[in-house]
């Protein structure tokens, strides 16, 4: 069989953005939730160290607490065991801390700790697809608790308030499965009707239309993964996913396409009434057949997705360490700040990373600014401290899904004032130090990344790529077959299905990587349309694939 012939591939530097990278967004559709669960989980613990005048407590307590900002967009099953595993993480990364705490008050030994505690924090995050807010704020818990005195006596309690407050995070997060069970994947189907309603609005040809297209295929996988991770098939559950499917036939057929139709769809998910039901014919091309089996196919595990993060660990891990000593190096008493700094630049490529650092800088500064104007109101009394720091835990969450940079803004005065539940610090060493140890974290962990560049991403694509043709090829010798082995059939739609997966993860990581070889983006795509056509033979050799979504519907409805 004939293959398309590989895009040169000549080295390139891409420049790093400046533009739009601190432009604000829309605020995220569920903006208020992690704002308020924050909030309720923090203030119980909080309040109650406050009565008993041992606020020096309060870092344990929110490590625990801080657990609630995760996994709002997933449905309640996958949510609770995703919230479970983040409370077990947060726990072992500040058991490692106390203990690495209590042996050794060596600043030199304690950053090179908390260096390698951040890449193993980064890497299994992104591993696990746990966020946002990802590794931050556990690298942020386990790197404060290094520096905080400690002896091995003292670490069992403290753990022990961790494991209550996690707890507690953890009833806040399912609590709202009580009124809505199907909230969030609800959501995430209004979600993508909204945005194929958009691109049909364009007709496919009107101005803004590829953007809008991207927007709304992202969104549809999204929906997609939220339903099928939703645990059994219900009633609602199959109303949903044949809502899905009338917008993924917007995709294919935005000129037939009604979008006022697929709004009110949407608009009647956003409450707590029945779901519209809608029998979608079949879909008009091969392609959105392949991508719904795609979706279908069992998911691989964590830990295979070790592998091409190496290069991002040892960014972390190097930049964190070479951050935390040049902070050390100029002086600054809390060199886990810088640490901390440096943690949250690293992304999927190195162009994301610059992005973040300019954020990150910017929304610090502001903030430090924030926290002089704040302090005297937070030195009236503890009582005012600990409700100043829940008044910034909320406008965090609040801001951040409109730009990181904004929710930074609240994040560095809250930082701040948490430093000050052991004890009064003055104002002005404390900017001073956040300053400092700001710009040293973000020049020094950037440059680490420049020089850890991913540059056998492109080889990593070429594999892929060579990883869907090899198997699209088998799937198709099976199909040509009179009557091929059920169980042969089924092994090469999951690998097909596999090989997709992992070349849109690899193609997207690697599109923004520094001083790497050209990537065949053509090649890329017609990988995708080809293999998503396989798909959908074997899908349609194995039987009817839509008929299950047919079943017990009110109305027949072209979207």
């Amino acid at each position: 069989m004939s293959r398309a012939a590989p895009t040169p591939v000549a080295p390139s530097a891409r420049r790093l953005p400046l533009a739009g990278v601190l432009r604000l967004g829309r605020p995220s559709d569920i903006w208020f939730k992690p704002a308020v669960s924050v909030v309720v989980a923090v203030a119980p613990p909080n309040l109650i160290l406050l009565a008993l005048d041992r606020l020096d407590l309060a870092m344990y307590t929110m490590a625990g607490s801080l657990c609630a900002l995760y996994a709002h967009n997933r449905p309640y099953a996958a949510r609770a065991r995703a919230l479970a595993w983040v409370v077990l993480g947060m726990i072992g990364g500040l058991a490692v801390a106390l203990l690495a705490a209590s042996l050794t008050s060596r600043a030199v030994v304690l950053v090179a700790v908390g260096a390698v505690l951040a890449a193993v924090q980064k890497v299994l995050c992104d591993a696990t697809r746990i966020g946002p807010p990802g590794n931050v704020v556990l690298t942020f818990i386990s790197t404060a608790a290094l520096f905080a005195p400690q002896s091995l006596g003292q670490i069992p309690a403290h753990l022990a308030l961790a494991v209550a407050a996690g707890v507690w995070a953890w009833l806040i997060g399912m609590a709202p499965g009580l009124l809505r069970p199907h909230g969030p994947e609800r959501r995430a189907t209004a979600h993508a009707l909204h945005a194929a309603a958009a691109y049909a609005t364009t007709r496919g040809t009107g101005d803004g239309h590829a953007r809008s297209r991207a927007a709304a295929a992202a969104a549809v996988q999204a929906a997609w993964q939220s339903l099928l991770s939703a645990g059994a098939p219900t009633g609602t559950r199959r109303a949903l996913e044949r809502l899905v499917v009338c917008a993924e036939i917007a995709l294919a057929a935005p000129v037939d396409t009604d979008p006022e139709r697929l709004r009110t769809w949407a608009r009647a998910l956003r409450g707590t009434g029945p779901v519209p039901q809608a029998r979608p014919l079949p879909a008009e091309t091969d392609e959105l057949l392949g991508v719904d089996a795609e979706f279908a196919a069992p998911a691989r595990p964590w830990w295979s997705r070790l592998g091409p993060l190496t290069p991002l660990a040892v960014r972390t891990a190097l930049g964190c360490a070479l951050a935390g000593y040049a902070s050390l190096a100029v002086g600054v008493g809390r060199p886990y700040w810088a640490l901390v700094t440096a943690a949250s630049l690293y992304q999927a490529n190195l162009t994301l990373t610059w992005s973040r650092g300019v954020q990150r800088v910017v929304g610090n500064l502001v903030g430090v600014l924030l926290f002089a104007a704040v302090a005297p109101l937070a030195h009236l009394g503890p009582a005012a401290l600990v409700l100043c720091c829940l008044a910034f835990n909320f406008g965090a969450e609040a801001l951040i899904s409109r730009n990181y940079w904004l929710g930074s803004v609240c994040v560095t005065p809250m930082a701040l004032l948490i430093t000050e539940f052991a004890g009064y610090q003055e104002p002005g060493r404390l900017i001073t130090e956040r300053i400092v140890d700001t710009v040293v974290g973000a020049l020094v962990g950037f440059l680490a990344a420049v020089a850890v560049t991913n540059r056998r991403a492109g080889t990593g694509v070429e594999r892929a790529l060579t990883a869907v043709e090899r198997s699209r090829e088998r799937a198709a010798r099976l199909l040509a077959e009179p009557h091929p082995a059920p169980a042969a059939l089924e092994s090469a739609r999951r690998a097909l299905a596999a090989a997709l997966v992992d070349l849109r993860a690899t193609a997207e990581a690697a599109s923004g990587e520094w001083w790497q070889r050209a990537l065949p983006h053509e090649r890329v795509v017609l990988a995708e349309q080809s293999g998503h056509r396989t798909l959908a033979a074997t899908v349609r050799r194995r039987g009817p694939h839509l008929d299950r979504r047919t079943d017990e519907t009110t109305e027949d409805v072209r979207p």
